[in-house]
């Protein structure tokens, strides 16, 4: 008799302890075979509960869901090395012994008499628990198997989570290299300007001090060298504010490095008052100096300047007043000879700038001109065939989304050499606009050409306009006939006819998603413009759909 069918029929006591030696010798053999789950240690968050002698049942998600009979009265989870007892009830080994020395010698369910010597294996409820279908507990990891292949799956499932050894976060496994290489905060890069290795977290801090780092001047944004910015600013840098060369001498003044010679140019006067104030104020200090040593030392030695003048006194040491006079005054001669040539230089200068910015004008006047003349050249070879490349186009249809107008123009072509002058222009209908919402409008202008003169006015032909598929060549074409009476043919009179001629609602937008009209983010607009009437059409059994009226 087996286990189960122990603990399904309640047997006594005394039968259990005859069928006891069978279920033990049972567990004897499976647990000799090396075979079972409990043992592992690599799961030992998932599957292990305690310590070894105490561990709890499987706490793991089963599928499909565990059978009531295979769960733990105590822990609630699926059965750990399950045990029976005399009375018929099943336990994880762990979860008894540890009731019966905590809560005393009673089964936790009915309290009858138990003890440890009483417990005895379920090997049966062991293997079938052990073959039950459970899932991989990561996150992200879709695999299914038996219990007993749990442990080995988690050692090596991908979507296992392990600690980074150098910012010590939780990572998946299979990310690791990933994370390590290029997400880790204490990863070691290499500045790529000074190739200094650091940690990842400190780049902030390695770019504001890298001398070979890129720089911006504060003052004219010019880029350069960390290392080479304190020097540009205090000699090179043409913005960088500076103090007025007589700041020494009183000037208040600062200003821009190139707006220097200006103020040297304009504030002369005022230097040169200033320069005086200072030598007078020189002197005056000189003579108090020399009187307050006169009448302090009680000798001739010490006389001032003057009065060892006027004395006609040659003896003793000779005075350095004068000496710093004579140097001021060739200092203030030099500064006025410097200022001259930089009033010249200036002038020169100015002249200069005038002259090539006139010439720069010129050049970009003839330059606009000449694409001017590429561009109608480039029109004249047409032939009275134009692909217009609309491309952003889902720029444009976010536009429209929001409920913006979107009104675009082609560039001008020719019908021919001499030929009429045409452009189209397209125009996607709002959401709200009434009777035409979401529909892509087409419509025909003329423009002033250079063969206006050499032709009949108005315009007569047929004009076939198409938007390509681009892919299966199932394009939308429709063909039109000029009308005379109409302004929109009649000779321009501005640059392009505000009238134009053409379909309102052209195409819906909901088709261009059933074709390949719209590839690589960009629209063909084809038109045919046949300046004469082609009857071969209508023989065909082509029967062109009447224009709407233009917008």
């Amino acid at each position: 008799m087996s286990c189960y069918e122990l603990e399904k029929d309640s047997l006594d006591g005394a039968r259990c302890g005859v069928e006891l030696s069978g279920c033990a010798a049972a567990m004897e053999k499976e647990r000799d075979s090396g075979f079972g789950f409990m043992d592992t240690s690599t799961y030992s968050s998932s599957l292990q509960g305690g310590a070894q002698g105490d561990q709890q049942g499987y706490d793991v998600e089963f599928d499909p869901p565990l059978e009531s009979k295979y769960e733990c009265p105590i822990c609630l989870m699926a059965l750990r090395a399950a045990v029976q007892t005399p009375c018929g009830h099943r336990f994880c080994r762990g979860c008894i012994e540890k009731s019966i020395r905590d809560a005393g010698q009673k089964c936790p369910v009915d309290n009858e008499i138990l003890t440890e010597d009483q417990l005895f294996p379920d090997n049966f409820a062991k293997r079938e628990i052990l073959s039950l279908t459970v899932r991989c507990p990561n996150t992200g990891c879709g695999h299914k198997m038996e219990l007993r292949q749990l442990e080995v799956h988690v050692a090596q499932c991908q979507f296992a989570t392990v600690v980074c050894p150098l910012c010590q976060q939780a990572v998946w496994k299979n990310d690791l290299d990933d994370h390590k290489s290029n997400q880790c905060s204490r990863r070691l890069v290499d500045c790529p300007d000074c190739m200094t290795r650091f940690v990842f977290e400190d780049s902030q801090i390695h770019e504001q001090q890298c001398p070979l780092a890129n720089v911006v001047c504060e003052y004219c944004s010019m880029e350069l060298i960390r290392d080479q910015l304190e020097s540009h600013c205090d000699t090179d840098c043409l913005k960088a504010p500076v103090a007025c060369s007589f700041s020494y001498f009183g000037c208040p003044h600062k200003m821009q490095r190139n707006d220097l010679a200006q103020h040297m140019q304009e504030f002369t006067q005022m230097h040169m008052r200033n320069l005086a104030e200072f030598l007078r104020s020189r002197s005056m200090l000189g003579g108090s100096a020399g009187a307050a040593s006169a009448s302090g030392g009680g000798g001739g030695a010490a006389a001032s300047c003057e009065d060892r003048a006027g004395a006609g006194l040659g003896t003793g040491p000779p005075c350095s007043c004068g000496q710093e006079l004579q140097h001021l005054r060739e200092t203030v001669v030099e500064l006025e000879a410097r200022l001259v040539r930089q009033d010249h230089q200036l002038r020169e200068l100015s002249i200069r700038s005038e002259t090539q910015v006139t010439q720069l004008a010129e050049v970009r006047k003839q330059a606009r001109t000449l694409e001017d003349t590429v561009h109608e050249l480039e029109a004249q070879q047409y032939q009275g065939v134009f692909i217009w490349r609309v491309a952003g186009f889902s720029t444009h249809l976010r536009n429209q989304e929001a409920g913006q107008p979107v009104v675009i123009h082609s560039p001008g072509f020719y019908t021919g050499r001499p030929g009429y002058k045409l452009c189209l222009r397209l125009h996607l209908q709002t959401p709200t606009a009434p009777r035409c919402s979401n529909y892509i409008s087409l419509f025909v202008h003329t423009m002033q050409g250079e063969f206006d003169g050499q032709l009949s006015w108005p315009f007569q032909g047929t004009i076939r306009l198409a938007i390509l598929d681009q892919t299966e060549g199932k394009h939308h074409v429709e063909v039109m006939e000029t009308k005379p009476d109409l302004l929109a043919f009649q000779r321009p009179t501005a640059q392009r006819n505000p009238k134009g001629f053409g379909y309102v609602t052209f195409l819906h937008l909901q088709a261009l998603q059933q074709g390949q009209f719209v590839r690589d983010d960009t629209l063909l607009v084809r038109c045919e413009a046949t300046p004469r009437f082609d009857a071969c059409l209508r023989r065909e059994g082509f029967q062109p759909r009447g224009p709407e009226a233009s917008l």
